[in-house]
Order: structure tokens, then sequence, then C-alpha cells
């Protein structure tokens, strides 16, 4: 009986996938990231399909390691795998760097580590602090707080919280994953000018129809185009699909994610250079799993694992920022037009200055 040979692509500058035995059990499918050793080390990777597995050679399975086993993230989408082929083909990247790219947040393929909170266990301790009464005061009976916030919100140091964890006032436990909150397409309904409601209508028609299209929203600064494509974006969130709205990095600022608050009810979720490893991790995850339903993010947000992309908004798309100048060389915006023509999804492109 011929064994299985499973294909895995890894997040390196290699031009094919290697080669793995399937090992006992089930065999791991298409997209399924998988952990394997390579060298001295483990590597995670991909189960790979596709040109890139038909156009390299066999190897024979006597002199082949076998895979580890699956990590315990959503399998890569076919549309994702189609998608770093295309990139790769056309800015002549190796497929592997163009996977890196998805795979961007290292700690989120590790198991999550579990956030510790406290909460009221007994009775106040024999020695009580102003300190210590402004916690007790802030906590209540049936909540459960991080420390570093109950800390801040009492205005104490962390010390004054481990004294009446120790006197066995609070006790020690695992929090819950916070769930991100989620956007509300009819939170609000917006007053748009007769000119915004013709284009908000015209974007509406191919949001509507689950279908590849491209829509340039052009306006002077100041004119709503943001308040237009707002209406395309809650048309996607009421199908139950996810939304994507790529701005340049220097455009992510407080003031477009208080707007969007104010429309939907609640915070995008943010992907930028700027934010921690843990949170990268858990806006990944989030992406991957279907939680986070509408994205705000730099360039880099278009290689994030979508399981159901419905619209892409490319916003300032005129803006140099968009362009990438090391490792794979790409423009988002031209790419984010590719996904759309790969994944059957509209895109708007919006601009003062197209």
């Amino acid at each position: 009986m011929q064994e299985t040979l499973i294909p895995v692509l890894l997040p390196l500058a290699l031009e094919t996938p290697y080669d793995y035995r399937a090992g006992p059990g089930e065999p791991p499918a298409a997209g399924d990231f998988v952990r394997v050793p390579l060298g001295n080390r483990e590597r995670i990777g991909v189960v790979w399909d596709g040109p890139l597995v038909e156009q390299h050679a066999a190897v024979d399975a006597a002199k082949l390691r076998s895979v580890i086993g699956r990590v315990d993230v959503p399998p890569l989408t076919p549309l994702a795998r189609r998608f770093v082929d295309w990139v790769a083909g056309y800015t002549l990247a190796p497929p592997g760097m163009v996977l890196r790219m998805m795979m961007s947040a290292p700690q989120a393929f590790e198991e999550p580590k579990p956030v510790l909170g406290v909460r009221r266990a007994g009775p106040p301790p024999a020695r009580m602090t102003a300190a210590r009464e402004r916690v007790l005061a802030v906590i209540g009976e049936a909540l459960t707080w991080r420390k570093s916030e109950l800390a801040e919100a009492a205005g104490v140091s962390p010390s004054v919280i481990n004294a009446l964890v120790d006197a066995g006032t609070l006790r020690v436990e695992v929090m819950p994953e916070r769930p991100l909150p989620r956007p509300d397409p009819d939170a609000a309904q917006p007053r748009l000018t007769s000119d915004q409601e013709q284009a908000a209508a015209a974007l509406l028609k191919h949001t509507a129809a689950p279908e590849f299209s491209t829509s340039l929203l052009d306006g002077v600064t100041g004119s709503g185009k943001t308040e237009v494509y707002f209406e395309a974006i809650a048309d996607i969130l009421r199908q139950g699909r996810q939304a994507l709205i790529l701005l340049p990095e220097i455009a992510l600022t407080a003031q477009f994610l208080t707007r969007f608050e104010e429309r939907f009810a609640a915070r995008p979720a943010e992907w930028h250079s700027e934010m921690t490893p843990v949170r990268r991790a858990r806006i990944w995850r989030a992406v991957a799993q279907g939680e986070a339903r509408v994205v705000v993010g730099a360039r880099s947000a278009l290689f994030l694992p979508y399981p159901d992309l419905g619209l892409i908004v490319v916003d300032e798309e005129h803006d140099p920022a968009y362009k990438q100048q090391d490792r794979v060389c790409y423009q988002a915006r031209d790419m984010a037009v590719v996904h759309g023509h790969l994944g059957g999804h509209p895109v708007i492109l919006s601009s003062a200055t197209p």
C-alpha cells in the first residue's frame, strides 16, 4: 500500500512545498496548518495543493520525515491559497514568503495563555487601609477584574491587590476571553445628501450581487465618501459576511475609528504595525474564526486569513503607502482588486485624487 505524502508549504523563501509522510491517523487536508520537522527544528506550514504541488518532483517516501501534527487553528481557505499562488507568480516572490505574510502573528499558532483575574472571595482583611477600601468599593461582589485594570480603577498599586489575595479577600481566577464587539449595521441611520444617496445606491447594487466588481468612489476631501462606503459595509454585515477597510497607516487614526463606532456602535478589529504580539495573535485568530466582522488596517491586513470576505474598501487608494518595497514587493490596491476577482466579491476604491 502506497503511503500518503503531504505537500507542506513553509513560510520561508521556498519555491515549492516540501513533502512529508502523513504519519498515523487521518492525513491532514489541504489548507490545514501543520507542525513539521525541518532540520533540527520544528516549523509550522500549510498543507498545499494546486500548481505548486503538480510541478515539483516526486521523492522516495522512505527518505521523508512525518508530519508531527495539526495546529488547532482554522484551515487556510482555497481562496487564500490561490491568492498566495497568484501574488507569488505576479511579483516573482517565493510562494513561501507570500505565505509568511499570511502567518504574520506567530503567537496565533500557540495555545493561548490564560488571562488571570481577581474577584471577591471572602471578608475584608483584619487590617483595612484606605487603598484596600478603594479596591473593595470598585470590585463589587460578582465581577472578575484583571489585576491591572482593577489597580488602575481603584488608583492603587498591584501590590495592594496581591495583599488582598494573600489575605483571602480576593481570589485569582482564569478569565474567559473577551469577545470582540460586533458592529451593528442598523445602529445608526445616517442622514445622507442626495449625492451621497445616489452613490450609496450604486455601491449597494454591487454588494447585493455576490460577484466581482470594482467601483471608484470619487469625491473631494470632506464630501462624505466615508459615510457612503459605510452603507456598503452595513449591507455586507447584514449578509453575515466580513469586510475589510484598507487605509494608509498614517490615516488609521482615532478619529476614523470614532466615526466607525458612531455608525456601527462598535469598534472594528484593527491591524497595523504598532500592535503587540499578543494583540496580533488575538486579531489573527478572530479573523480566521470569522469572529472579526470588520477589519480596518494597513496594507498587510489584506493578507489576513478571512474565511468569508464579502467586500474590500481601499480608502485613499492613490496613496503611495500601499506599495511595499521590501521582501515581497506589491501594490496593495492592485492586490485588493485581484483578491476581489479571485474571490468573486466587490472592491471599492475611494479617493479625492484618483
